[in-house]
């Protein structure tokens, strides 16, 4: 055989091998993608990116309607156009949503236009919350992209109904929304429930927005351990789109006086790495919660957290490893980083509030205290390791509250001093009537 056919020869059966392999290959992906995968495209229901959001609202609720009694999965199939689709739709129960991606913070692009690519809803109606949720659901790696919704003028903001809503009609257990990215709404996720339709097991995590309510997240009358965990919230989550939300449109979330995320009758409620930043509250844990809160940055806003309790049993928060930038939206005298009020007792370890200027929104560069206590009832509150700075009092804690009990233990206050300190509360009249 010559040299030269064997050289054919060779190269033949290496690209033959090649073919093969990869063949091979491709089929094996293929029936690992439908094993990972073992639901439909909505695509195959006719939701496509050129017809009208009505169009695409009736089929995509066909497929919810196709996938409730088999506990199927629904693939958002990604797209260079996002899919338009009206409000109103229902996730039934056993029913998943799935989209291709991770958290997007900063958002994708499309090459040309200013605009998100992938699995994408486009979403342009008012009339009601886009996403309602029934029990055993999920919906992830999904963006929700308001076109419509104003980036930079405060006067042109829409309130949009939430993007995603709890059930009003059905309890709602076992909610799963993971790897969620929100560009232009005004409240992401409304988990308010009621005392006769609650909710429990709701997972909300690695989930990115701005919303321009100052509401992300709702929870209400959510028993069985709600959990919010990896969550960012930041105007500049969408730069990659269009830049981000400029400094008028901040400045009008933090005038909404809401809170970030916001947690009432809750059963041990777990937050857990949690950001956000030029919202007026960071986080409200009703009178009737409980639970962790740990890991996390609260910046650039007026009150970091708003503690309250409606019973000495079981309203106990424990709360540590964090950060409050509390210098914004209110004059100086109304800025604190924590405030505690009603019953119950709050632990609070390694925690530090420090402050300074920042030119993505208005503000005043410092807090007027590090913890305000105020109310007429009988409290409790333990702070270890906690660092104290930038603050305007002479004192970084604020008592108002007569009946509280505060011990501070190995803390540094703003001139870099020790500050070690108990407050006592006063008698009582009965306890004095006692004596």
């Amino acid at each position: 055989m010559s040299y030269s056919l064997s050289c054919r020869l060779i190269r033949l059966m290496a690209t033959y091998g090649f073919i093969l392999m990869s063949f091979n290959i491709q089929n094996c992906l293929a029936e690992q993608l439908q094993v990972a995968f073992p639901g439909r495209s909505i695509r195959s229901f006719g939701v496509l990116p050129e017809n009208s959001a009505d169009e695409n609202a009736k089929k995509l609720q066909t497929a919810i309607d196709w996938a409730t009694p088999r506990g199927a999965a629904l693939f958002v199939e990604p797209s260079e156009n996002p899919y338009r689709v009206s409000a109103g739709v229902i996730l039934k129960r056993n029913v998943s949503l799935i989209g291709v991606h991770g958290p997007v913070g900063r958002g994708t692009r499309h090459p040309k236009k200013k605009q998100p690519v992938g699995s994408v809803f486009a979403i342009e109606d008012e009339s009601a919350p886009f996403l309602t949720v029934e029990s055993a659901t999920q919906i992830r790696g999904i963006q929700f992209w308001y076109p419509k919704q104003s980036v930079s003028d405060a006067s042109k903001i829409i309130k949009y109904p939430p993007t995603i809503q709890v059930s009003k009609t059905k309890t709602a257990q076992g909610v799963t929304l993971s790897c969620l990215t929100f560009f232009g709404e005004y409240m992401a996720m409304d988990f308010a429930a009621s005392r006769s339709h609650i909710c429990e097991q709701i997972l909300f995590e690695h989930c990115y927005g701005y919303p321009l309510s100052g509401t992300f997240i709702r929870i209400d009358y959510c028993y069985d351990i709600p959990r919010i965990l990896h969550c960012h919230i930041n105007p500049a989550n969408r730069r990659f789109i269009d830049g981000g939300h400029g400094r008028g449109v901040i400045d009008a979330v933090m005038a909404k006086k809401t809170f970030c995320y916001q947690i009432d009758h809750t059963d041990n409620a777990q937050l857990i790495d949690v950001f956000t930043f030029g919202t007026w509250g960071g986080i409200s844990l009703g009178a009737a919660s409980y639970g962790q809160l740990t890991n996390f940055n609260l910046d650039c806003v007026c009150v970091g957290i708003h503690k309250l309790g409606d019973s000495e049993f079981n309203r106990n928060w424990q709360i540590s490893q964090g950060s409050i930038i509390a210098n914004a939206g209110a004059p100086l005298a109304d800025i604190h980083p924590l405030i505690i009020e009603g019953r119950g007792h709050t632990a609070i370890t390694n925690v530090e509030c420090f402050s300074g200027g920042n030119g993505a929104l208005t503000n005043v560069g410092q807090s007027q205290d590090f913890l305000l206590v105020r109310g007429n009832d009988l409290l409790t509150i333990s702070l270890v390791g906690c660092r104290m700075r930038n603050y305007a009092a002479d004192e970084p804690i604020t008592v108002e509250n007569p009946h509280a009990l505060i011990q501070t233990s190995v803390c540094v206050d703003k001139n870099q001093q020790p500050y070690n300190k108990k407050f006592l509360p006063e008698k009582t009249t009965q306890q004095k009537k006692s004596k």
